[in-house]
């Protein structure tokens, strides 16, 4: 038997998946992403600091919204989280930008890691995918499910952006990607505000 097997559990993972991969597409960590792999271009210290950054900004992330979910009750809760949805969708519309700064000197596998931790731990913050996990958090009450699905589709986003740097990046079709996040999160919206 598999642990969480119930349908909540993979409803919450596959909605977290979807919407957090298709958010980062275009977002500034995965334009961050890109600029390290040309940088340094040595991807597993990249990727695995992307994913402990992830996992610990998202962690934060879906614990105040689980924290949140346990004090907020009453019907007012579905019109701020299906709103909140709405404005994501809204603000994935919106392409990012990121300054680009020389990459530091350092090039020992344990330096490209840590850099790349911080810097996306830093950069993370405020971000809609941390902002969209606390959402997610709220909306399905179900703290794990939420972290390994943002986290899950972080790593799907970013993965190809380090293993094919700024050509990759340049050439997806990031308009069509941006209204398709923007769509999947005016539909969570909808749906928080029509069916909860």
């Amino acid at each position: 038997m598999i642990p969480f097997a119930d349908g909540p559990f993979w409803e919450a993972l596959g909605v977290s998946t979807g919407l957090v991969a298709l958010a980062e597409i275009g977002d500034k960590t995965m334009l961050l992403a890109v600029l390290l792999a040309a940088a340094w271009r040595r991807p597993a210290p990249i990727l695995c600091g992307i994913l402990v950054a992830t996992v610990a900004n998202h962690a934060v992330a879906a614990i105040a919204g689980s924290v949140l979910a346990s004090f907020a009750e009453g019907p007012w809760v579905k019109w701020v989280i299906g709103l909140t949805f709405l404005a994501f969708g809204a603000w994935t519309l919106i392409p990012d930008t990121l300054e680009e700064r020389p990459a530091p000197k350092e090039t020992t596998w344990r330096g490209i890691f840590l850099t790349t931790t911080a810097a996306f731990f830093v950069l993370e913050m405020g971000d809609k995918t941390q902002i969209a996990t606390a959402a997610l958090a709220v909306r399905f009450e179900a703290l794990i499910p939420v972290v390994i699905g943002s986290t899950l589709g972080m790593m799907l986003a970013n993965t190809p952006a380090v293993f094919l740097g700024e050509k990759a990046a340049t050439r997806l079709p990031m308009t069509w990607i941006r209204i398709a996040a923007a769509f999947g999160f005016a539909l969570t919206g909808l749906a928080v505000l029509i069916f909860e």
